[in-house]
């Protein structure tokens, strides 16, 4: 990876990150318009760290400690979220917590079948 292409792949990660947790929310049920936004603002917060850091880890130190420093960040990010959702939400008919898992691991999953094609 280019460092100069960061720029370019952090917004590519945030707008994909963004599209597919929406589909898979609406997809639970989630219709609220505040709680949508919260989706997309929640994500806007997050995802610029958990795609750069693992960049300069792999940079600074190699993909070992690049994945470890994805793994802790995800899970930094599931209870983040999850904490965000349950304050702000008013979408009641799944824990936040499992709803941020949920959300997450959808576009984690997707995301890195994307970048595999």
């Amino acid at each position: 990876m280019i460092l100069n292409n960061l720029p370019f792949i952090m917004l590519k990660c945030l707008i994909l990150t963004i599209i597919i947790e929406l589909i898979v929310a609406i997809i639970l049920k989630v219709k609220d318009k505040k709680d949508l936004l919260n989706v997309v603002l929640v994500n806007c917060l997050t995802n610029p760290i958990v795609v750069s850091f693992p960049v300069y880890f792999n940079i600074k130190y190699g993909i070992f400690e690049r994945r470890i420093c994805l793994i802790i960040l995800e899970i930094l990010t599931l209870f983040v979220e999850g904490i965000i959702y349950k304050k702000y939400l008013s979408f009641k008919k799944i824990n936040p917590f499992i709803l941020s898992l949920i959300l997450n691991s959808s576009s984690y999953i997707i995301g890195e079948f994307i970048n595999n094609i």
